[in-house]
């Protein structure tokens, strides 16, 4: 390799698809300068910053026990940086600075608004932040392309293009004459457009004034035109060369002309064509022999990936393979497919386990590196998430969402209470944040918080902080005072965060200015610092954010409370945070543009799913295919080209797992177009990918339970506790009975573990509301007028059902519907009061009390009727429900015993307004206001007697089985009614886990 210079220009080279890119590179170039003394002296162009760095590693794992002077080694794309000849003083200066990504973001969103604005259509911040990065992406691609759209956006829509595109080419067309003009005005440059001049600025100075120095640009596919043009001057050049990776040179040449854009040697072709160099003038670098199966991998997969024009001839092409091989006296297809092997897991879930336990693995083997290469970063996160079970960290690309972090979490909170700051939800969340200290020590914020949950943020939503503060007072909890002060501190803050609201609409920077004030103010501590919300890499790069939220957002339009909210998930959604500290030395999680060069003993291929790798082609907003070839833009398809290439590419290494599933998001999927084609391919040389079955199975038994687990993991029995004799409750109300009859084990859970059920934040209060007001309209207007029916007595209804509506908690934006219900109920409840009313003594809301010995020992029911009418030496029961009532036959059976009890109190004088009295009906009242406002129910007219006499009768007998201790309180006797009622302490009795799984039937 000393006389890699020597030969005539141009000087192309690239190393085997099945050969470690950098490690060859790194012998090859030592093999050339070092002797020579040059090394110091060269450059080195990569692709990407982590082929640098890799190349930086590679050149001294070569030269082991040497010391070496590093060359330069540089991305293609960084020239306004560095030393000669990149420094800016040599090319750079030639051009205004790169406007940085924020301001273009921002100033790209407020043209866009502008536009749409002129063009008669209103677009809000985030809409318009949608459409510009649309738009950023096609000024991004007219750049790299060199492309000037300006002249031909007005012809467009002519010819068989479709009218309804001409939206947005007047879009475009005063977008790209107001954007340059604005980038004049600010003496500034796409940075995009930038990297192109200096690209071609390089070129043309290199052209002119040829360097002396060696050149070496190695992994590049030339994709964009100036990039092309600059490794054509560098392979021209007196010590230049370009080193591509994996140029098929095996390929039939009938293949090659047909090679089109989804094709993986497509950009490397048009690069030659381009440069005007014909592929067999290409050689390789280093020449190194090709390992026996590395070469027969390559030719798989170059076969796999043919164009599709070109594969009527497979099984001729399989044969001569095969006939290839047995010349050099090996079965070609077996040494191929030596080192790779297929997985297809289930789910998502199940792929990142293999995955992990694949990286796992190699670990068993001393000195064994592996990489997980997949576009999908939420794979590479779960993968992360995985290993860790093993207290391993893998080196990560993919980092994690900003959005997942907790400052980020908190500023996002706070952003939407500014719109709605009675939240008793996001209230919760932002007390109870770990980042939220009020000006508390930590320790002291618990007692308070627990305070202003249970007493006020519990329940149905209250209007604000001020009825915060009043329930709160009302209550008078213990710990009052510090619970007071916690409030009005969050109030302060809130009211910083919307301060600038106040008037309507603000600016983005105003309000990023007052919601890191108010961020600031929840995190500061008892010393008044707030340095905890900035800390970490999740706060640096918050802080980024924010501040080119306030610093560069000028051109951005004016935002509301929720479009300000909305715009900060948004911005948040698209950050990054790449986790820093240790990681293992041996294994990497890398992103398919990450693991470009990058080479490892094993490598896992994984989201092979269409759609995931090749991704879908993006959908453009501005412009239809046809417009896109109109205007010389590249196709969508192109992408997949240079990823079918970084899959051809990663796919020859010696070793290599690919992964793919068969679900993806709840959905099934589609595996990879490649893998389909590799599978074809090696089907019809009468053969099977090698499969993974091992693997596949350690990840499904990894956390599949036990067969016979022993008895804590079994799964739970119906729970039936017995309870001592003491314990047990002495009096219930006819309602505890209901819930006794049909699930024992919730009024165990009630009455002698003496559990509640605790309210929801933000708990819906429609239902119960209206049950509640519908009760105490009718006692409010049976007290209020308790002879004669006044002439107003719609009205005085109606008034008696909306305050009890209003002050039981209904939501004010309901009431509107519940007036109309009401003025209906107060028809019906007219008519039924003046038809039931007549010659009746009337109780309402009255309690009634019955004691009765049992051989336990005294026994007292309780029942609290809605309305008792007294007539003729009887007295009928009403019960007033909104919901259905029980049926006749559940009041029979007694599972629905609470007008039968409430009967017998009656019978026995419990009611002391009215004596002994037999019962006359047993009347439910349902009123709604609906379609049939009102109705009454009467299960078994004449019958009362009867159902009395069996209710108290099977209260005694239920009453004395249960005194004896031996009996259970078990769980859902009345499986039916699962579901229905009473459902409060269904997960205490791990309902689910026995009704479903464990026994097949309740008695």
């Amino acid at each position: 390799m000393s006389g890699v210079f020597d030969r005539p220009g141009p000087r192309w080279f690239t190393i085997a698809a099945e050969r470690p890119f950098l490690a060859d590179l790194a012998r090859g170039a030592l093999a050339a300068l070092e002797p020579e003394g040059a090394l110091a002296d060269a450059v080195l162009l990569m692709p990407t910053r982590r082929a640098a760095r890799s190349l930086a590693h590679a050149l001294l794992e070569a030269a082991p026990g040497r010391a070496l002077i590093l060359p330069q080694i540089r991305v293609i794309g960084d020239l306004d940086e560095g030393e000669p000849p990149f420094e800016a003083g040599d090319v750079a200066l030639d051009f205004p600075p790169a406007i940085s990504p924020w301001r273009r973001r921002f100033e790209l969103t407020g043209l866009v608004a502008e536009r749409q604005r002129l063009l008669g259509r209103g677009h809000d911040a985030v809409s318009a932040l949608s459409l510009a990065d649309a738009l950023a992406a096609f000024l991004d691609g007219c750049h790299i392309e060199e492309v000037d759209p300006a002249d031909r956006i007005a012809t467009l829509v002519e010819g068989d293009l479709a009218q309804h595109w001409k939206q947005s080419a007047d879009f475009l067309d005063l977008a790209l004459r107001a954007w340059p003009a604005r980038l004049r005005e600010l003496g500034l440059m796409d940075v995009a457009e930038r990297r192109v001049a200096l690209l071609r600025g390089l070129a043309q100075q290199w052209t002119a004034t040829p360097p002396r120095q060696p050149i070496i640009a190695a992994g590049s596919t030339g994709s964009a035109p100036s990039s092309a043009d600059l490794l054509r001057t560098i392979a021209e050049a007196p010590r230049g060369c370009v080193v591509l990776p994996g140029l098929d040179v095996d390929l039939a040449e009938a293949a090659w002309e047909e090679v089109g854009e989804p094709h993986p040697q497509f950009t490397l072709s048009r690069l030659l064509d381009r440069a005007g160099v014909a592929r067999g003038d290409v050689v390789a670098w280093p020449p190194v022999a090709p390992t026996r199966a590395g070469r027969w991998r390559r030719r798989l997969i170059s076969e796999a990936l043919r164009p599709p024009a070109r594969t009527a001839d497979w099984l001729e092409q399989i044969e001569a393979i095969k006939a290839e091989g047995a010349r050099s006296g090996v079965d070609a297809i077996a040494e191929g497919l030596r080192g790779l092997s297929v997985v297809t897991a289930r789910t998502e879930e199940e792929a990142a386990t293999v995955a992990a336990l694949l990286l796992r693995e190699t670990l068993e083997t001393p000195g064994k590196t592996a990489a997980l290469i997949s576009p999908d970063a939420g794979l590479a996160r779960r993968v992360s998430a995985r290993l860790r079970r093993w207290n391993i960290t893998a080196d990560s690309s993919a980092g994690r969402p900003l959005t997942t972090a907790p400052v980020a979490v908190l500023a996002t909170l706070l952003a939407g209470l500014g719109v709605d700051a009675a939240d008793p939800v996001g209230l919760l969340a932002v007390l109870k944040h770990p980042l939220t200290r009020l000006g508390r020590a930590a320790e002291e914020l618990d007692a308070a918080r627990r305070v202003i949950e249970e007493k006020s943020l519990r329940g149905p939503r209250l209007s604000d902080l001020r009825a915060v503060v009043a329930k709160l007072v009302s209550e008078a909890p213990p710990g009052l005072d510090d619970a007071v002060d916690l409030v009005e501190r969050l109030g302060a803050a809130l009211d910083l965060a919307r301060a600038p609201f106040e008037t309507g609409a603000a600016t983005v920077g105003a309000a990023s200015v007052a919601l890191t004030t108010a961020l600031e103010a929840l995190c500061e501590d008892e010393r008044g610092d707030s340095g905890a919300a900035w800390s970490g890499l999740a706060g640096e790069a918050l802080a980024g954010v924010l501040q080119a939220m306030i610093g560069e957002s000028a051109a951005m339009p004016e935002v509301t409370p929720s479009g300000f909210w909305e715009l900060l998930e948004a911005l948040l959604a698209g950050e990054t945070i790449r986790a820093g500290g240790a990681s293992h030395p041996r294994l990497q999680i890398l992103g398919v543009l990450e693991a470009r060069l990058v080479r490892a003993d094993r490598l896992i291929l994984a989201g092979l799913e269409e759609g995931s790798w090749p991704r879908a082609p993006a959908i453009d907003p501005f412009l239809s295919r046809p417009m896109r070839t109109a205007l010389g833009l590249p196709p969508p398809e192109r992408r997949i080209g240079l990823s079918a290439h970084d899959f051809a590419q990663a796919a020859c290494a010696p070793e290599v797992v690919l992964l793919n599933a068969d679900r993806r998001g709840g959905a099934p999927a589609l595996a990879s177009r490649w893998l389909w084609r590799l599978r074809t391919l090696i089907e019809g040389a009468k053969t099977k990918l090698p499969v993974r079955e091992d693997v596949l199975a350690w990840a499904r038994a990894l956390d599949a339970p036990l067969v016979d687990p022993p008895v804590s993991l079994k799964t739970a029995t119906r729970p039936a506790p017995t309870p001592p004799f003491p314990a047990r409750p002495r009096k219930l109300a006819v309602t505890d009975i209901e819930q006794w009859v049909r699930d024992p084990y919730g009024l165990y859970a009630k009455k002698i573990l003496r559990l509640r059920r605790m309210d929801r934040p933000d708990e819906p209060v429609e239902a119960l509301a209206r049950g509640s007001a519908v009760h105490k309209a009718f006692e409010l207007f049976a007290k209020a007028h308790p002879g004669e029916l006044p002439l107003d007595g719609n009205d005085r209804f109606v008034e008696f059902l909306v305050g009890a509506l209003i002050s039981a908690g209904m939501p004010r934006s309901r009431m509107a519907r519940e007036r109309t219900l009401a003025a209906r109920m107060a028809l019906w409840a007219m008519e039924f009061e003046r038809r039931r009313r007549p010659g009746a003594e009337l109780l309402v809301e009255t309690t009634g009390v019955h004691h009765f010995e049992t051989q336990g020992g005294l026994f007292t029911l309780t029942a609290r009727a809605d309305r008792i009418e007294a007539r003729d030496g009887r007295a009928d029961i009403l019960d007033f429900k909104t919901g259905l009532p029980p049926s006749a036959r559940m009041v029979r059976v007694g599972f629905a015993p609470q007008l039968t009890l409430t009967g017998a109190i009656l019978a026995a004088g419990g009611f002391a307004e009215l004596g002994p009295r037999p019962a006359g009906d047993l009347t439910y009242v349902r009123v709604s206001g609906g379609r049939t406002p009102g109705l009454e129910i009467t299960p078994d007219p004449g019958a009362a007697i009867d159902l009395v006499e069996a209710a108290i009768a099977g209260l005694r007998r239920r009453v004395e089985a249960y005194d004896d201790p031996a009996t259970p309180y078990t769980s859902w006797v009345a499986p039916q009614f699962i579901g229905r009622q009473g459902g409060d302490y269904d997960h205490l009795a791990r309902l689910w886990e026995w009704y479903v799984v464990g026994e097949t039937e309740i008695a």
